[in-house]
């Protein structure tokens, strides 16, 4: 999307449009527009594609201070809420964009199969998944595209083990979120592929209720039977942890290995080394830099508050791009350097507050278990295309690159 600025209020104050464009030459780093904004006036008003004027907070300490203040809300009903793209279906609304007590509720039921210690169990899973891809990778022919033969099938298959899904239906579920993440997908194309999701889920959790089993869905099915959630609720939190599950992970794994090809000074750190400690400290650095979750979390003021000196208005909307953020001088020096040894465990690539991604214990697995063994596996690794060549998802709320082709 092409920035335009014009000036629309009584002072003459400049309006960007957003979602900003990124310099193509530069495609792991924010758009040059958001950096000039963040040194000179981190707090500012932006346009989206409804016409509304949201703030846009680029400063790190100021966007934390908005995610956990409570006199915001990250509800998308509510009047001023600086959405995405159109709102289809209020049913839809999963409990990440309620605000609490509801959030919390909700929010408790699913917390406990992404703890540390059910996460660290489920490594040696993970790693199988990790090796046989690989070596299904080793066995054919090159070039090979990364992202459908290992980026996508890594947390695919993980999270449909754990949630109970049948993998064998990736096909489906990968194609219909795809369209939901697409800024530039239609109302009516979101909607389908909503219902379609929504009622696949809806059939697993009855398949769930009459067959329970050892896994996330069947544990959501049984408080359908005692009353706590409907089975639209349970439905709805299946295709959130089923789209979270993958997209995210998946988009990690192919824009990271680009950008470690693409310095491979750093790509031989974490190939060379056999220290876990080095491995997790690569993966925040990696989250840190690469910020896929690039279109901003949204929140509304729901009583007038300050923000890095100026004034909020109740009802007024709120963007806090995590991506500028974790490229803030003022706390991580040299912030357009990928430095794998550096220790940037506070970045804000999982937000901060309360609602702080659930599943990210999981996907500090998934990428720990990746980044320690596909270089390993796969020490000659290289592009096989140039990456002027390569075709990224700027068009999404999810960023990444939809091909990733690879030899060695």
């Amino acid at each position: 999307m092409t920035s335009t600025v014009e000036p629309i209020d009584e002072h003459g104050a400049e309006i960007a449009d957003f979602p900003m464009a990124r310099d193509m030459r530069c495609p792991f780093d924010p758009p040059p527009e958001m950096r000039t904004l963040q040194q000179e006036t981190p707090l500012t008003k932006v346009r989206l594609w409804d016409g509304s004027t949201p703030w846009l907070v680029t400063r790190y300490d100021d966007q934390r201070k908005v995610l956990g203040d409570t006199r915001v809300s990250a509800d998308p009903r509510r009047p001023g809420y600086p959405r995405i793209m159109p709102l289809i279906d209020e049913s839809s609304i999963s409990f990440i964009m309620m605000d609490d007590p509801e959030h919390a509720r909700l929010r408790r039921m699913v917390t406990a199969p992404f703890t540390i210690k059910r996460m660290n169990a489920m490594r040696p899973a993970v790693q199988k998944i990790v090796d046989d891809l690989i070596d299904d990778i080793l066995a054919g022919p090159k070039p090979v595209d990364l992202v459908s033969a290992f980026a996508l099938p890594v947390p695919s298959l993980v999270i449909c083990e754990l949630l109970g899904v049948p993998y064998s239906d990736h096909e489906f579920f990968q194609e219909n979120s795809s369209v939901l993440i697409k800024r530039d997908a239609t109302p009516e194309a979101r909607g389908a592929a909503g219902a379609n999701l929504r009622d696949y889920l809806d059939n697993l959790v009855g398949e769930k209720l009459a067959h329970p089993a050892d896994d996330l869905l069947t544990g959501l099915s049984k408080r359908v039977t005692a009353g706590e959630l409907t089975r639209a609720q349970v439905a709805q939190m299946g295709v959130l942890l089923l789209l979270a599950g993958h997209e995210t992970t998946a988009n990690m794994i192919g824009l990271g290995t680009l950008a470690l090809l693409e310095h491979p000074d750093q790509l031989a750190l974490l190939r060379d080394t056999d220290d876990p400690k080095l491995v997790a400290s690569a993966v925040e650095e990696l989250l840190r830099y690469l910020n896929i979750t690039h279109s901003g979390r949204r929140r509304v003021a729901l009583e007038d508050m300050e923000v890095g000196g100026r004034l909020v208005r109740a009802g007024e909307g709120l963007i806090t791009p995590n991506d500028i953020a974790n490229r803030d001088t003022e706390i991580f020096p040299d912030p357009d350097r990928l430095d794998l040894t550096r220790n940037p465990r506070a970045h804000v690539a999982f937000g901060f507050g309360v609602h702080q991604c659930l599943g990210q214990p999981l996907a500090r697995l998934e990428l720990q278990v990746v980044y320690s063994t596909l270089y390993k596996r796969i020490p000659t690794l290289r592009l096989a295309t140039g990456i002027d060549d390569l075709s990224f998802k700027h068009n999404g709320s999810v960023y990444g690159v939809y091909e990733l082709p690879v030899t060695w």
